[in-house]
């Protein structure tokens, strides 16, 4: 299931992992709840965080904060929630609402990945949809307290964004086992797929290792490259990309649709000049080729891509790997 997911657009979301909420003494804690309990996931959350952090997966964390006075739920006939804790939880400005230590110092490491929330869902009246957008996140994995509170409306809001959902079963914890077990099953029916903090580390690793992310492009070499043209452009309909010349100075068009065209095709030679794929590490996969004793054409280089090296396959056609924003 997370072979259909892509590291580059998946980030963590880990909510409300607060005093108020696993700390003994934080006000679930002074009204009777078992925060031990609730506690258990601290040290999982922690390792799947510095996974993470470590992949430059980014790591969004959520504090729910309250105010003494709220005239919104103030306005409410029937109790709320916080009716049933000895205190409103996660005062502003309180150590009830602070990350607790175990974890602070990672939520610390980029202070902008904090949102803070008023109500159970992350995403109601937050800016975390366009934090999301912002860093090109298509799939959640989603960990945090407290089950069928602000994790489960968080998942559901997530699920209504069409964003891809993974539940980390051993990084969340509830205040019911048995609500728990109720919702795993609604959540896997309805709204996510559901996985282990190993199942995420082990995926982080193979996505991590050299790889090619996807295609690229082709390059092809024509004899007449206006009549080459105008036969993809007139009778194909593509379009041509402002694209940079190439370093040995040949004639070039590129198409939106992910070939080029390049002058120097003579009667009977080969047509494609190479093909090029984008890469996640390119400096490993030159080691990796380097020691499997595959031929180079041309080592690390800044290409008009990123950073680049041409190797040969087995049979003898040049492949182009590239890295987007990497540099020599």
């Amino acid at each position: 299931m997370l072979d259909d997911i892509e590291l580059k657009t998946a980030a963590l979301l880990v909510i409300d992992m607060q005093n108020a909420f696993i700390h003994e003494k934080g006000t679930l804690g002074v009204s009777g709840v078992d925060t031990k309990r609730l506690a258990t996931i601290i040290p999982a959350v922690r390792k799947l965080v510095e996974g993470c952090q470590a992949a430059t997966i980014p790591v969004i964390w959520t504090v729910q904060e309250h105010f003494a006075v709220d005239a919104s739920r103030a306005r409410k006939k029937l109790a709320a929630h916080t009716a049933r804790r000895k205190q409103v939880s996660a005062l502003a400005g309180s150590w009830d609402e602070e990350i607790v230590d175990e974890l602070k110092t990672l939520a610390a490491v980029n202070p902008s990945y904090v949102v803070r929330k008023h109500r159970f869902g992350a995403f109601f009246e937050t800016r975390l949809d366009m934090l999301l957008r912002m860093l090109g996140t298509r799939t959640l994995f989603i960990v945090g307290t407290t089950t069928n509170a602000c994790v489960e409306t968080s998942i559901r809001e997530a699920y209504l964004r069409d964003f891809d959902s993974v539940a980390v079963l051993d990084c969340i914890s509830g205040v019911n086992s048995d609500w728990e077990q109720s919702a795993q099953k609604v959540w896997k029916q309805y709204f996510c797929e559901t996985a282990n903090s190993s199942d995420v580390l082990s995926w982080i690793e193979a996505q991590s290792a050299p790889r090619a992310l996807g295609y690229g492009h082709m390059l092809l070499m024509v004899q007449d490259m206006k009549q080459s043209v105008d036969f993809y452009v007139e009778q194909l309909g593509f379009r041509i990309r402002p694209a940079k010349p190439l370093a040995d100075g040949r004639s070039f068009t590129a198409f939106r649709q992910g070939i080029a065209l390049v002058a120097g095709r003579e009667e009977g030679h080969r047509q494609v000049d190479h093909i090029a794929f984008e890469v996640n590490d390119v400096r490993k996969m030159r080691d990796r080729l380097k020691r499997a004793n595959i031929r180079f054409f041309q080592d690390l280089h800044n290409g008009p891509y990123g950073l680049t090296v041409y190797v040969a396959d087995p049979d003898g056609t040049k492949v182009e790997l590239y890295e987007v924003g990497a540099t020599a």
